[in-house]
């Protein structure tokens, strides 16, 4: 019987050892790419050290991606916290972070108790509806809808609902004029001044306008398309289809002209140009344009509703402001908080999708 060599043991252990620490930094450098796109690149060095690097070839990385940030918070918090109380108005004090925390705990208690006041309802009202059934009566079954106020998180998808709204109807309208603007010189003089001079127009300018017109033709009222919800979405798309517009069309035009040259010795079709060729060649401009587009939307949205009423964080402000209670500036310092927040996710969110279709390795 032959003896099993200790070293090629160890040998073979160590080469197997070494192969699998390539697969993980190959799978973490894989990841790489979508953590930037999320906002969480510091977790890049965090996972190689605990794949097996040495921490010290790190501790630089981790300091830039992550201690920075949380260490320029923690000054913000505290130049906040000793700044606030000094600044009177009419209202009291400015809020500090632990009364705009007391606000998020109110906030949140609020919508749980408004939740369980609908839950009441409509289990009240299916007993009665019941009962009248038992009884012979269902033609007197009625259903309502619950009245009740809506909830700082049911305020917050209203906004959501009406930025994206808005938002696609930017994009339809931005995306198909930016290519006829990029592939025609003509085109492009045509669109190109009425560009310059609505791309400026604050949306203050534009709500009274938008919402003349919408009540005079829109007839609706009920459920998501109220008019102040079609108010506020017509005025985002206003506002917020320039920077797609403008970024569709330089995409398109700086196509590399050989490959328009070779669309046209292949004969493609005006089709197949534009989705096999100008598309894929323009997308990282084109999502560029709607990063910027997306931002400037709900950058819009808030005095939007403010002006509207549609029920968003932009009401919700307003009538904070309008309320004039001591607990009001906190409660706005809650809602600029959830908007700069949701700001950054809607962001990270169309830079993930920016990533997965394009091949761009910018970050």
């Amino acid at each position: 019987m032959t003896a099993i060599d200790p070293t090629s043991l160890s040998n073979a252990k160590s080469k197997a050892d070494e192969a699998a620490k390539a697969r993980r930094f190959a799978r973490i450098n894989k990841m790489d790419g979508w953590l930037k796109a999320l906002g969480l690149p510091f977790l890049t060095p965090v996972l190689k050290i605990a794949a097996g690097d040495p921490p010290k070839a790190h501790l630089k990385d981790i300091w830039r991606l992550l201690g920075v940030p949380v260490l320029s918070l923690v000054v913000f918090v505290g130049l906040w916290a000793q700044l606030a109380p000094m600044v009177q108005t009419s209202l009291g004090a400015i809020p500090g972070p632990k009364e705009v925390l007391a606000q998020v705990v109110v906030l949140h208690n609020d919508a749980k108790a408004e939740k369980a006041k609908e839950a009441d309802f409509f289990a009240r009202q299916e007993e009665r509806n019941a009962a009248l059934i038992a009884e012979g009566k269902a033609d007197e079954v009625k259903l309502r809808s619950y009245t009740g106020k809506p909830t700082y998180y049911q305020q917050i998808w209203t906004s959501i609902q009406t930025v994206f709204f808005g938002f696609l109807i930017a994009t339809a309208v931005a995306v198909p004029l930016g290519i006829v603007s990029g592939l025609s010189p003509t085109a492009n003089a045509a669109i190109n001044p009425l560009v310059q001079i609505f791309k400026p127009v604050s949306p203050l300018a534009w709500l009274p306008i938008v919402t003349m017109v919408i009540s005079a033709v829109y007839v609706g009222g009920e459920g998501s398309m109220s008019k102040s919800f079609l108010i506020s979405a017509v005025t985002v798309t206003l506002c917020s289809l320039w920077p797609t517009l403008i970024n569709t069309a330089l995409g398109v035009a700086s196509i590399d002209k050989d490959l328009v040259s070779v669309s046209r010795v292949l004969k493609l079709s005006a089709w197949k140009k534009i989705t096999r060729l100008v598309l894929p060649s323009a997308l990282p401009l084109i999502f560029t344009g709607l990063r910027l587009s997306l931002g400037v939307g709900w950058m819009v949205l808030i005095a939007a509703e403010m002006l509207a009423q549609n029920p968003g964080l932009g009401k919700f402000v307003w009538d904070e402001f309008q309320n004039g209670s001591s607990d009001s500036l906190a409660r706005i310092m809650v809602a600029v908080l959830t908007i700069g927040v949701i700001g950054f996710l809607l962001d990270r969110v169309m830079f993930a999708l920016q990533s997965a279709f394009t091949f761009s390795n910018n970050r």
